[in-house]
């Protein structure tokens, strides 16, 4: 083997979390170097020509998570990231012939809503108060290295009196935050730990309001809207304000892969190197700590520093030999819930689609927010159903983006692109099917769910891109086709993630970091797993 030049730090993955770490390694003075295996940088967050003309957000598809401190800190709208704001953000077509439209005019949504439930239009901007007083005060501790309080035993990970008294000031913190919750922390509590459903059910009565508001606890997630932590789920995504206010989604122009150029511009101006086609085999270690790794053509790059910004199982199960960890480590690790029934399909459109509850051609404002195909609660609990028996849901929740009604640069004049992510598309196929034979036909019965919405869809189309569970396991490195690179249950979240008592990015192979979304506070383009991990790493 060959041994190339040593860095301070090797990052692992060129995802938007592992750019982050690198630049504020970079910032901190450190000769760093970020390895991605795929000719494309960006992870999930990327775009690419899949045809011509057309720059195609393969997997993630908008933003509001990402941090403004983060923006900020690397001059990212410097560099080019411009993030269009969606007014209205949500739209949630009906077979009667009725709609709901959302956005962050709150007179205008009521007005919306009261076509269903004059009580849920006085309802909503309670709701919206009440989402907005617990994330205020949980935005925080999400956007902070994750405390250590359990007492574990000795044989599990020594703590020094430093870490110890770090951990119980980090525990002050999050109760006084709680405390300042007031009359909310009921809530707050079952934001935390409850099910969606029965808090949806409590706040509001019409189906339709009740349907588009949990989409959000389930999106990405392997869960119903009756499971215990979908509600969790749902606040995770008003926790943002990349989309110009908290909840907000903006798509990225230029696609999502936009944010991936403005990251490497800024780690290159801070010579950080970037290497793409680079595929790291093997973490390298010496006597428990990391001294290189070895890549697959060949090479080996020294360094006591690695930044793993891929999932768990990966960075543990694949880069490393079973001796380089603990028992207990590796069965923790091995018990990670990766759980997924998520799917994505990307079409080129000859024209809009056109609603049928929607008297308009071309591109309405109805068109630029997120569309929801999932009209009621049980809609969506029996599409959840099928796919826990092991079957793609008969009738799939889809949500659906049309990125070009607010970003012309995206495709040729006259033409759009439309991301749809579906719910709910198992990993695990009953009766041993595979998803490479069944794929296609699934995709088939997401495009005529769409139809009975807006007939002239099927015929609009052009191009398509079908990415399966499976796919996205083998395109993006997501175990089990798991967005949030380990399921966002509560028994995998703050100081159990990714494992009890390894919380603050560090592992038991000294010098070996967890950066990426399987690190608290988790999945989301928010880019805070990248930056604490990178504090981690200053810390020593």
């Amino acid at each position: 083997m060959k041994t190339s030049k040593m860095y301070d730090a090797v990052v692992i993955g060129g995802g938007h979390n592992g750019l982050v770490t690198a630049a504020y390694l970079a910032r901190a003075g450190k000769k760093v170097a970020v390895l991605e295996r795929r000719h494309v940088l960006g992870g999930c967050s990327n775009s690419e020509e899949l045809w011509p003309g057309y720059q195609v957000s393969t997997a993630a598809y908008v933003v509001s998570l990402l941090e403004p401190k983060i923006m900020a800190d690397l001059r990212l709208r410097d560099y080019g990231l411009k993030i269009l704001r969606r007014s209205p953000s949500s739209f949630t077509p009906l077979l009667d012939g009725r709609s709901l439209t959302l956005g962050p005019d709150m007179a205008e949504c009521q007005k919306q809503i009261a076509q269903f439930s004059k009580a849920d239009a006085e309802n909503y901007p309670q709701y919206c108060e009440m989402l907005e007083r617990v994330a205020r005060q949980l935005e925080p501790l999400m956007q902070r290295t994750a405390p250590n309080p359990l007492p574990l035993p000795q044989s599990w990970r020594k703590k020094g009196m430093l870490s110890k008294v770090r951990n119980g000031h980090q525990m002050w913190e999050m109760f006084q935050a709680l405390g300042e919750l007031g009359d909310d922390l009921p809530d707050a509590l079952q934001l935390l730990s409850g099910a969606a459903r029965p808090l949806l059910e409590n706040w509001f009565e019409s189906e339709v309001l009740r349907a588009t508001l949990g989409t959000d606890a389930i999106i990405g997630a392997f869960q119903s809207l009756s499971s215990a932590g979908s509600a969790y789920t749902l606040l995770h995504h008003v926790m943002g304000q990349a989309g110009g206010s908290r909840g907000v989604w903006g798509y990225v122009q230029g696609g999502m892969g936009a944010l991936a150029n403005a990251l490497a511009q800024a780690c290159t101006d801070m010579h950080v190197d970037i290497l793409t086609e680079t595929e790291v085999c093997k973490i390298l270690t010496s006597e428990g700590k990391v001294c290189g790794v070895a890549l697959g053509n060949g090479r080996v790059i020294e360094t006591a520093i690695v930044a793993s910004t891929v999932d768990a199982n990966l960075t543990f199960n694949r880069f490393l030999d079973e001796a380089d960890l603990p028992t207990g480590f590796r069965k923790a690790v091995g018990a990670i819930d990766y759980s997924s029934a998520s799917m994505k399909i990307n079409l080129a459109l000859a024209e809009a689609p056109k609603f049928s509850c929607v008297a308009s051609d071309g591109i309405g404002p109805h068109l630029y927010g997120t569309i929801h195909i999932s009209p009621t609660v049980d809609y969506v609990e029996r599409a959840f159903a099928d796919a826990l028996a092991g079957w793609p849901s008969t009738e799939p929740v889809l949500e659906i983006t049309i990125p070009t009604s607010l970003d012309e640069t995206i495709a040729p004049a006259g033409k759009h692109l439309m991301n749809v992510f579906v719910q709910f598309a198992p990993y695990k196929l009953a009766e041993n099917k595979q998803w490479d034979d069944i794929k296609e036909e699934f995709a088939d019965r997401c495009i005529a769910q769409i139809a009975r919405y807006a007939p002239n869809v099927p015929a609009a189309i052009e191009h398509r891109q079908v990415l399966s569970p499976l796919d996205l396991e083998r395109t993006f490195g997501l175990t089990g086709g798991n967005i949030m690179q380990g399921a966002m249950t509560p028994n995998q979240l703050f100081f159990m993630r990714p494992v009890v008592g390894w919380a603050d990015h560090r592992t038991p192979v000294r010098g070996l970091y967890l950066c990426g979304a399987a690190s608290h506070p988790g999945g989301g383009v928010m880019g805070t797993c990248g930056r604490n991990g990178a504090a981690a790493i200053l810390k020593g």
